[in-house]
């Protein structure tokens, strides 16, 4: 699998992915137009909406009606690294949500694969090259 990454201007650097374009920037105090997503909110956006896809599917098969489900997620950071310690997903039950599936659906969104990618980091590697 391959991701290209490219830099259309400013402080911008966007991705291309499996047909999709992925826009990034900073915000304004940082030199950027705050036109996008920092790369740090996507990677952050990706834990809960992986986390929420297996609630969602969870509640589907089970013809759970998803309208007032809701998912939060909360975040400690390092004071001197600004590094994430801590996260909490918070699963936001409707109030007819049967009592018989609050843990098991607690088991359904740890099985998000960007969690677990968290849980045992990848080795990632760094390398440059001269084009051409």
């Amino acid at each position: 699998m391959e991701m290209e990454v490219f830099f259309p201007g400013g402080r911008k650097v966007n991705s291309y992915y499996k047909g999709y374009r992925v826009e990034t920037d900073q915000p304004e105090k940082e030199g950027g137009e705050g036109s996008a997503p920092e790369p740090y909110d996507l990677f952050l956006a990706s834990i809960g909406t992986c986390a929420g896809i297996y609630v969602l599917s969870f509640c589907q098969e089970r013809n759970i009606d998803t309208e007032k489900l809701k998912m939060s997620l909360h975040f400690q950071r390092n004071g001197k690294t600004q590094l994430l310690e801590e996260i909490t997903i918070k699963v936001i039950l409707p109030p007819d949500f049967p009592e018989k599936y609050k843990l098991p659906i607690i088991r359904t969104a740890e099985l998000c694969t960007v969690k677990k990618s968290i849980d045992n980091p990848p080795q990632i590697n760094i390398s440059a090259e001269i084009s051409g």
